[in-house]
């Protein structure tokens, strides 16, 4: 079997292509969803809590600060961080442009909840 084309991503070439923040490239196989993404420096993700999957994140280029339950993490090229399901977490960009690939199990749709959300009370 042949790699389909949309499997391959020349990163160089499509950065230099794009501006803005968010997703710049995404794709899925039968098992894994891989998303691009770029944000300009003070640009973030905010806070959310994934309860379906774990997220591997592995940083390209800039700087950013990975904010899981409270801890910040930082975060330059070069870097991969395993985010484990269920825990709250944010990402800010602090010397951009951060640029970031995620990759985790297929899913349905990209649905996070906000901290507290879908707990019972007084959990």
């Amino acid at each position: 079997m042949a790699l389909s084309p949309e499997y391959v991503i020349d990163v160089a070439r499509v950065l230099r292509e794009v501006g803005g923040d968010g997703p710049i490239w995404s794709v899925n196989s039968e098992q894994l969803n891989a998303n691009l993404v770029r944000l300009t420096t003070g640009a973030g993700i905010d806070e959310h809590v994934n309860r379906e999957v774990d997220v591997l994140l592995v940083v390209f280029e800039g700087r950013g600060e990975l904010i899981v339950e409270g801890v910040a993490t930082p975060l330059e090229a070069g870097h991969a961080v395993l985010i484990p399901l269920g825990v709250a977490r944010a990402l800010r960009c602090t010397a951009g442009p951060l640029v970031y690939i995620t990759c985790h199990r297929r899913r349905a749709g990209l649905m996070p909840t906000w901290p507290g959300e879908g707990q019972p009370q007084g959990a």
